[in-house]
């Protein structure tokens, strides 16, 4: 690695903790994808798969995050959507109700007991779903034949159960990916879902491309378009809005002070692919229910709202962009305050040129931050929809759409920058140690 310089491959087995991690990480993995593969019991899993694909729109969507799981009804079919739902849920009770908001503030005792809040929330939410779920399938019928096999209680009993129980345990593996292993948790086992599924699709479509179903330059320009928004997602994650901070500090014993000047780096998207991915959640089981009741009930106005909650229409779209903004600027006012930054640089000694400490840094440091956050959010948006557009118009079945790529482009820089950092850790402790035998 470059960021690596100096470290040799074989060094790498002397990273005792990082080679515990990534394995710890890949081992996480293959158990996410072995689970996916575990069916609920008394459902046709032809039968199952015929209906997904016959319904397509948001199901699909929803089927390549679950890494297929909802394709086969696994245990795993809910994923870890309603983990994020039950997050969400409590963060945005956690900036209204005052004791919640104490609780934040409380450090590691008070973050655990949110913790708690947020499991109980996933485990209703969950079950909710699961019975919303073994409801519907239940009255489906597809091409192949009936969904259940034995429609009744014990169905609604096992599918709620079993579904319950995957999602706690993806719940609890993302927390240990994100505590014993690299990055996070939760991320990646988006991420997996999401990259399971790209070998088929991109075989798939060379194949229709090979058959002379698919003219050869939508696809180059495609491909091209993908790598275009990859570098694209790259530079607009490194981007910082660098804020010049003088520090002023005592030199010696003496009351003379050293003027030093620094930067506060403000990233563009401070809040990474947390909006993609509530806007996501929120959306998904409602064109769900929405989905499998139009096959039950054949209504004319579900029939409406199915077409009109499918990715690529325009009401979804709108109503995709307003949630993206929304929690671009909402998530980012929960990670960043800029009135404990204002405190911090003041107890520092440090200033902004012009601006006077406390309460003005804060209102700088706020202003330029809201001009930030909404530069992020469209470009959260634009990398989410744009390529959607344009593959919708030219009616090509390639697998990456805006949301997922800018998911697996923005875990896998998150990753290979935690690797990084404890690469750049083991360099330095080892320079200490040979500092120390040479003073020794």
């Amino acid at each position: 690695m470059a960021a690596a310089k100096g470290t040799s491959v074989g060094s790498l087995g002397k990273l005792t903790e990082l080679r515990q991690r990534i394995f710890f990480v890949i081992g996480a993995l293959i158990v996410f994808r072995l689970g996916s593969f575990i069916p609920v019991p008394g459902v046709n899993p032809d039968a199952m798969a015929a209906l997904i694909g016959q319904s397509g729109g948001i199901l699909d969507m929803f089927n390549m995050f679950s890494g297929g799981s909802l394709g086969r009804l696994s245990v795993f079919a809910l994923g870890v959507v309603p983990y994020i739902s039950a997050s969400i849920v409590v963060q945005m009770m956690g900036s209204v109700i005052p004791s919640l908001q104490a609780l934040r503030k409380e450090g590691q005792s008070g973050q655990r007991t949110l913790t708690m809040y947020t499991r109980f929330g996933t485990v209703g939410l969950s079950a909710f779903q699961a019975f919303g779920i073994a409801a519907a399938l239940m009255k489906q019928t597809s091409a192949v034949g009936p969904v259940v096999y034995t429609p009744g209680f014990g169905f609604i009993l096992s599918t709620v159960v079993g579904l319950t129980a995957g999602s706690m345990f993806l719940m609890w593996l993302g927390e240990q990916m994100t505590e014993r292993g690299i990055g996070n948790g939760i991320s990646l086992l988006i991420f997996a879902g999401i990259v399971a599924g790209l070998p088929n699709a991109v075989a798939h479509t060379l194949g229709m491309a090979s058959n002379g179903e698919l003219n050869t330059l939508p696809l180059v320009t495609v491909c091209g378009m993908v790598l275009a928004v990859t570098a694209f997602v790259v530079f607009m994650e490194r981007a910082q809005r660098r804020i010049t901070v003088n520090y002023a500090r005592r030199s010696g014993g003496q009351r003379s002070y050293m003027n030093q000047t620094s930067h506060l780096p403000l990233k563009i998207n401070m809040s990474g692919v947390i909006p993609p991915i509530f806007a996501n959640s929120i959306l998904m089981f409602p064109a769900m229910a929405a989905t499998w009741g139009n096959a039950s009930h054949q209504s004319r106005w579900l029939t409406n709202v199915v077409q009109a909650l499918t990715p690529g229409e325009p009401l979804y779209d709108i109503i995709y962009a307003v949630l993206v903004i929304t929690f671009a600027f909402f998530y980012t006012a929960i990670v960043f305050n800029s009135q404990d930054t204002a405190d911090n640089l003041k107890r520092s000694g440090a200033l902004i040129p012009g601006i006077r400490p406390g309460r003005s840094t804060a209102e700088y440091i706020d202003s330029v931050m809201t001009r930030l956050t909404g530069v992020g959010a469209l470009y959260l948006v634009l990398v989410c929809l744009v390529p959607t557009f344009m593959q919708n118009a030219w009616h090509v079945p390639f697998y990456f759409g805006g949301t997922s790529l800018l998911i697996v482009v923005v875990v896998v820089m998150d990753f290979t920058a935690q690797v990084t950092a404890h690469l750049y850790s083991h360099q330095y402790e080892g320079l200490l140690k040979k500092a120390n035998l040479r003073r020794g």
